[in-house]
């Protein structure tokens, strides 16, 4: 077994479960060309992978996963604290004695008939001090090829890392082979038996059972967000949820934004974004995390610590996002697509008919004209950052991009106006706390009302969501130069009239709302205050061109008191699930709110 590191800390590591897990042979990843191709090779050779036309898609491949192992399971995704209040009432607890006793049994012998691959990774540019260090062990080839594309993986980490300290990672597929036993194409263990399990006191996480992306990519929510989301806590920076675009205006003069969004809300859409408005362009930096840390001049400075993009296929197409479309023209991993007669991948909302013959993600023959589903609507393309059309120059500057403000928004079909300002980094805190999307009861079979996600980070949090808004608070009261301190902004893309028509019309003319965002930063443009924040004049945001009318903008800019009354209900019934660890400082906004109101 070749080590390629002198750290005896790893060693040791890989070594005690090489004796718990028992694999048969143990690779070191050293992220070569050389050994991408072989694990390639080999998945293909199984019937794992299949290779894609060469001339349409180089170096690509495409695969089906077992129908029980589609998509990230909320409700095996535990948060390992010694007290359940540390991890909220937002997570799913254990402890970590007990996690470990249940996972130790699932673990031994886990690795029976498979090869154990040790994958050191680093999340962000090597050698930046906003990244961190991780190494997953794990037994699917296909974490493996993975990793190579969604970070930065191999021997060159192992350099940087040296004798240093190291997030461990630990993963199985948990389906053993016994002597001569035939593998299945997508090897995992039934739903109940998987397990998603983070330690944060310990920065370990545990992951057993699913083949599947976040689940088994280590590096991305585990890692990124809810171990991270702990350490950024106790070690004063922030691990978000976010993407994060370079914005240029006509003279030539960029600015970057971070911003939060729930699912479905067009946050790909949005670090990706081809302006409307002539002689601003934008620039991607990220589509998915944010890491930020205050630089030596006091601005907060962001990383993405990702390498690629781990997109949602289904609806991707020229017209809703052609920069994402193109990222996986090349170099991609298909997961869940379908998979067309010449060796090409097809998704609904891609923008042509699906051709006859084409096998679906449950790999069914599709007949033109049925309407059969092709794609998993959680069907997934992992595809090198480095490959996007609009990838921002900077994008893997080890000192990270400043950054001039966050935005938060959901879908908020009424109540919420187009975009406002935060007065302060309290009041910003407040708004990102409270960001939520109405439902309709059709829609996903919940009782109507808002589904708050705040700052986006619902599913992700690594430890008490309430202690999460304080520590917000914390970032703005110890920020070294809080003159510097990005401003803050709510945007609201889904403002619909009382007949249920669009009033914005989205996708590239939000660079409308980002070039007033824009101009709020440099300071050339003013806001008129409201109870819930500053607004913007309507004459401010261009709308030449659209078929936008001046009435359609005193709807979008409106802040209806009776409205926001009944929020500030939903608002108090919110922050009741957390009790007393609400910050004081939150408490104060929504009071200040209410007297607005009043």
């Amino acid at each position: 077994m070749t080590t390629l590191t002198k750290n005896q800390k790893l060693i040791q590591w890989v070594n005690d479960w090489v004796k718990v897990m028992q694999p048969d042979n143990v690779v070191w990843c050293d992220g070569s060309e050389e050994e991408n191709n072989r694990l390639n090779e080999m998945m293909v050779a199984s019937g794992m992978a299949i290779k894609l036309d060469e001339k349409k898609r180089p170096n690509s491949f495409y695969y089906q996963s077992d129908p029980s192992d589609v998509a990230r399971v909320e409700n095996r995704t535990f948060i390992c604290t010694e007290k359940e209040e540390d991890a909220g009432p937002t997570n799913y607890w254990e402890s970590p004695a007990k996690m470990k006793e249940i996972l130790l049994a699932k673990y031994t012998g886990c690795m029976k008939g498979r090869t154990m691959y040790v994958i050191p990774f680093s999340m962000g540019p090597l050698g930046s001090n906003i990244a961190q260090i991780g190494v997953e062990i794990s037994d699917s080839p296909y974490v493996v090829t993975s990793m190579r594309i969604m970070t930065r993986m191999g021997k060159a980490v192992l350099d940087v890392l040296g004798d240093g300290d190291f997030v461990p990672c630990v993963h199985s597929v948990g389906a053993p082979l016994a002597p001569g036993q035939k593998d299945v194409k997508w090897p995992c263990a039934p739903i109940e038996e998987k397990y998603i399990s983070h330690f944060p006191a310990t920065k370990e996480i545990w992951s057993y059972g699913s083949g599947y992306g976040g689940n088994a990519l280590l590096g991305k929510k585990c890692f990124a967000l809810r171990i991270a989301s702990y350490m950024a806590k106790t070690e004063g920076w922030l691990a978000e949820h976010m993407l994060i675009l370079g914005l240029t205006n006509p003279a030539g003069v960029t600015k970057y934004i971070a911003a939060a969004f729930p699912s479905a809300c067009g946050k790909t859409n949005l670090a990706m974004l081809i302006p409307s408005i002539p002689g601003w362009t934008v620039k991607t930096v990220g589509d998915d995390i944010a890491w930020m840390k205050f630089g030596k001049d006091g601005q907060l400075y962001a990383i993405n610590p990702e390498a690629g993009f781990f997109g949602v296929a289904p609806f991707t197409s020229e017209q809703t996002n052609p920069n994402a479309l193109h990222s996986c023209d090349k170099d991609t991993i298909f997961t869940n697509v379908g998979l067309t007669p010449d060796k090409n991948v097809w998704w609904e909302g891609i923008g042509y008919d699906c051709p006859d013959g084409t096998i679906t993600w449950k790999n069914e023959v599709y007949k033109a004209g049925s309407d059969m589903q092709v794609a998993h609507p959680n069907a997934r393309f992992a595809a090198k950052a480095s490959n996007c059309p609009t990838i921002d120059p900077k994008w893997e500057d080890p000192a990270g991009v400043p950054i001039s403000a966050i935005l938060f928004g959901g879908r908020r079909p009424s109540t919420v106006p187009l975009v406002y300002e935060a007065r302060s980094w309290n009041h910003g805190t407040f708004i990102g706390s409270v960001v939520g999307s109405e439902v309709t009861a059709a829609a996903i079979g919940l009782a109507a009302g808002v589904r708050r996600d705040p700052f986006a980070m619902l599913p992700f949090c690594g430890y008490n969501m309430a202690d999460y808004f304080g520590h917000w608070i914390s970032i703005g009261e110890k920020a070294p130069d809080k003159a510097k301190l990005p401003k803050i902004f709510n945007v609201n893309w889904f403002r619909k009239d009382e007949n249920g028509r669009w009033l914005w019309p989205g996708y590239g003319d939000n660079s409308r709302v980002l070039a007033w965002i824009f101009n709020r930063c440099e300071g050339s443009v003013e806001a008129v205050e409201s109870p819930i924040g500053l607004l913007p004049k309507a004459q401010d945001i261009d709308i030449s061109g659209l078929s936008v009318t001046p009435a359609d903008m005193t709807e979008l800019l409106k802040v209806d008191k009776n409205l926001w009354k009944a929020e500030v209900d939903l608002i108090k019934e919110h922050y009741a699930r957390f009790g007393n660890r609400i910050p004081a400082a939150l408490n104060a906004e929504l009071a200040t709110l209410e007297k607005n109101l009043a």
